[in-house]
């Protein structure tokens, strides 16, 4: 997927067949200003109970498993993607189980990242219970 650069926030979610993305971004013109970074307005645990909310059938039609409807937020691999305006770079911070060459190239395509204006990093924020 091409898309203008992003921030916001993900998940990786086992699924029957394969890991799932599931994401909620901005751009950075919808971004909010943290400090020298932009980042997206809305946290983990806000979007999960917006998505369980909304139920299966939204998440149906998304193509977002339902596993969403019986999981904390913070069980499955997440990540955040935030943007440094003074050096211009990405911080793509996401769970060392998220840290592999497929799950990495799938979350900087969604979020339309140049290969040469991001970094990872790990958090101890982001850490899970469920494998992939």
């Amino acid at each position: 997927m091409i898309c203008d650069p992003c921030v916001g926030i993900f998940w990786g979610i086992r699924g029957f067949t394969d890991t799932c993305l599931v994401t909620d971004k901005s751009t950075l013109s919808e971004a909010e200003i943290y400090g020298e970074f932009l980042t997206h307005p809305r946290g983990h645990y806000e979007f999960w109970e917006k998505l369980r909310r909304k139920g299966a059938a939204f998440l149906k039609k998304q193509g977002w498993p339902l596993q969403i409807l019986s999981y904390e937020y913070e069980e499955w691999p997440r990540g955040r993607i935030v943007f440094n305006t003074t050096s211009q770079y990405f911080t793509l911070y996401a769970d060392r189980k998220l840290q592999h060459p497929h799950s990495l190239t799938r979350i900087i395509n969604e979020f339309g990242l140049d290969a040469h204006t991001y970094e990872v990093k790990s958090d101890p924020h982001y850490r899970s219970s469920q494998s992939l």
